[in-house]
């Protein structure tokens, strides 16, 4: 689904949707959808000082959220009908406003309208190709969007999964240690003077850290073996007490007993009988069904929980193995331990869809602040959808985070819908 809207900046309304194959638009959907878009206005409204930078933000995010073929300042300052893109540059780079202050309100926004008790926090990295040297953080360096070695930047990200929807919701970028070795070279893009190198799984509990602050709960962590290898951050989930099903490679080590093994080594001398049939959750052409199995290894501390490996087996290719660490109350089941891996597909669609939605890695800017700025404000615009799409589906809209007037206004609008469409 994606959004065209009206990109001036005294008419930020909702225009329309287009869909494949298309639908007839009523006036009800465009009335509820315009209250979402009113409420956004109000929610980011106290980041930006002047009312001048309030208003470029919005029409930036209407851009993102329009069919432009590519949302850098230039296609969005023209299908805003400015002469020039300074405007948004000018946004993107020297007005007073805090990308992360904008970013802890959007982890309110997610939250507020998508929690539920069985939220899941998935990471990953994606690259952005880029040319030269000058963009901060660039570097050769591998790409899982490109499969190779290549000229990129490096973002890691957080999204928040629940059964409403899934979508980012934190964001930091990888300095590589050619970039903090050269403090000139930082200062040059903008980079803070404290910003130290911190590898992908250390920008990942730093985000981590933020949303528990901020009081978000998550049923379990999930995540590739980036993740899943490193120690610290499995560590530092088990002192907190936090479930996490995290990717392994099967040259890595395990205490089994009081015995050290590679993953690898336990796989092999697994017997045939024991490997059970579980769906890892629906996918395009069906149920995603494989074979799993669990082994319990060295327990923690507190005996109330457990660390088991999870092997996940292809029905076509038996060779065709996947391994995880897992670390969750005693009681829990392999069931609940397949459903929490078979989240780790949402983060990959939430990149796609930020990058094919909303212009994610369509960014100009080499500035440390400006790849901050286009990234918070492209998150908020894949947001918006993830909201959309999750309340079009409800029983009734919204569910949470408008007041009174806003829920009782919008609600009947959403019945007006629905009898409408009975009718």
């Amino acid at each position: 689904m994606r959004l065209h809207m009206v990109t001036t900046l005294e008419d930020l309304m909702i225009d329309d949707l287009v869909q494949q194959p298309p639908v007839a638009l009523e006036l009800p959907d465009v009335q509820l959808w315009n209250v979402y878009w009113g409420h956004i206005q109000r929610r980011t409204a106290p980041i930006f000082a002047r009312s001048d930078s309030r208003a470029r933000a919005m029409a930036y995010l209407a851009g993102l959220l329009s069919g432009a073929e590519r949302k850098n300042s230039w296609q969005l300052a023209e299908i805003c009908g400015h002469a020039n893109p300074y405007a948004f540059q000018h946004l993107l780079g020297r007005a007073d406003w805090d990308p992360d202050a904008l970013r802890d309100r959007l982890r309110s926004y997610i939250t507020d309208f998508l929690a539920d008790e069985g939220a899941i926090g998935v990471l990953d990295e994606t690259g952005f190709l880029k040319k030269g040297r000058h963009s901060a953080g660039v570097a050769r360096q591998y790409s899982g969007t490109a499969g190779r070695i290549e000229n990129c930047q490096i973002g890691v990200f957080l999204t928040y999964a629940t059964k409403h929807g899934h979508t980012l919701l934190d964001r930091e970028l990888y300095l590589p240690k050619e970039w903090t070795d050269d403090p000139h070279r930082c200062k040059l893009a903008g980079i803070p003077e404290q910003r130290a190198f911190a590898t992908k799984p250390a920008l990942a509990r730093q985000m981590l850290q933020r949303a528990f602050d901020a009081g978000v709960t998550l049923t379990s962590v999930t995540g590739d073996s980036v993740y899943g290898d490193d120690q610290a951050l499995r560590t530092w989930l088990e002192e907190r007490q936090q479930p996490y099903v995290l990717a392994r490679s099967c040259n890595e080590y395990v205490w089994i007993g009081h015995e050290q093994r590679t993953i690898a080594s336990i796989l092999a001398e697994l017997p045939q009988a024991g490997w059970v049939q579980l769906s890892a959750g629906a996918g395009a052409k069906g149920p995603r069904r494989y074979e799993w199995r669990r082994v319990l290894l060295h327990p923690p501390a507190d005996r109330g929980w457990c660390r088991w490996l999870l092997f996940r087996r292809s029905l076509s290719d038996p060779s065709n193995v996947a391994a995880y660490t897992v670390f969750a109350p005693a009681h829990a089941t392999l069931t609940a331990h397949v459903q929490v891996a078979g989240t780790r597909w949402t983060v990959e669609e939430s990149i796609q869809t930020g990058k094919g939605e909303v212009g994610l890695d369509h960014y100009e800017v080499r500035s440390w602040t400006g790849w901050y700025r286009h990234i918070t404000l492209a998150m908020w615009a894949s947001a918006f959808l993830a909201v959309i799409r999750a309340e079009a589906g409800a029983e009734i809209a919204p569910k949470k985070g408008l007041c009174n007037q806003e829920r009782a206004s919008s609600l009947a609008r959403f019945k007006a819908r629905r009898n409408l469409r009975s009718a």
